[in-house]
């Protein structure tokens, strides 16, 4: 079966693209090498997967493809590209956001709309859309106000999926991604910024007294809630897939200390615009709906990153 994966060079795509050329898929891959991060850790990213057969690779924008002849005889898309990143939303660049988040997500809907052979568009948006919520843990019925101009964006692809899914019966289904880590991980983000500074002997940034917590997904369990929902009948429906705990950044530094061997040096800042101080996601409806099981402990997760950082990123 043709499965197109969006965003397939970055860290979850190139993972989920390996485990479903592993399980058999025929997988085409798109991406554009945004330059918000390094073109070559995305390149390194498809190493493995440039040598498999199962797998055939694109390169090029949503918003200038050819995703009409791209996706026709598409069985599964997972749509995974976006321009990520909720502190350097703000500003002059808020376009790229617009471009990539918003415009890109109604090209691809404009090509798949009627199509007669798709059984299910997988969507991966974000834990941002529900914003500086008090209400813990968080279920996907929790009202979205986000507070950053990235979370905005996701929100309104999210309403493009309800709308063409309204009106002309797209079999879609919504992830909401709560933070995502493990090997690959974008050297943007605060896993593999940490280790790296500990590694070097460099200060850490810590942001709001270190007291925010965040519920940690492990990569493959997000990759494994993504193939279940492809796979499941459940159409039209949003899921949270989380790691369904909470821990706080103060104790993140403690562990690491622990597995890197390296005593952590500080310094604190204030909480960041768009930043939110608490996620924590309610995941029960995606073990029921899903049979969605989160299986590797933070502990065992944040390990593995570490290890991975340690050996170069490879």
């Amino acid at each position: 079966m043709k499965t197109v994966v969006t965003g397939a060079a970055g860290f979850i795509g190139s993972h989920l693209c390996e485990k479903l050329t592993g399980k058999g898929f025929d997988v085409v891959g798109l991406d554009c090498f945004t330059d918000y991060y390094s073109k070559e850790i995305k390149k390194s990213n498809l190493i493995e997967l440039r040598k498999n057969n199962n797998f055939d690779f694109i390169e090029g924008n949503l918003n200038n493809l050819d995703l009409k002849n791209i996706l026709s005889d598409a069985d599964y898309v997972f749509h995974l590209a976006a321009q990520a990143g909720v502190r350097s939303s703000w500003g002059k660049d808020f376009n790229v956001y617009t471009d990539n988040n918003i415009l890109a997500v109604a090209n691809l809907l404009e090509s798949v709309k009627n199509s007669k052979k798709l059984k299910k568009l997988v969507f991966a948006s974000s834990s941002s859309v529900y914003g500086d919520t008090k209400e813990l843990p968080v279920k996907e019925t929790t009202e979205t106000n986000p507070v950053s101009p990235y979370g905005v964006t996701k929100l309104a692809g999210e309403k493009l999926l309800f709308s063409y899914g309204a009106n002309f019966g797209i079999p879609y289904i919504i992830l909401r991604f709560f933070t995502v880590f493990g090997p690959r991980q974008r050297p943007d983000m605060g896993f593999n910024i940490f280790i790296t500074k500990m590694l070097n002997g460099d200060f850490l940034p810590v942001f709001a007294n270190g007291k925010s917590t965040r519920d940690f997904t492990y990569v493959s369990d997000i990759v494994d809630g993504c193939i279940l929902a492809a796979k499941s009948k459940i159409k039209g429906e949003i899921i949270n897939l989380g790691g369904g705990r909470k821990i706080n950044l103060l104790e993140v530094i403690k562990k690491l200390e622990r597995f890197t061997g390296v005593k952590a040096k500080s310094q604190y800042f204030k909480a960041q615009n768009g930043d939110v101080s608490h996620t924590w996601s309610d995941i029960s409806k995606a073990k029921k709906l899903l049979g969605y099981a989160p299986g590797v402990t933070f502990d065992y997760g944040l390990e593995k990153e570490v290890k991975w950082l340690k050996e170069g990123g490879k």
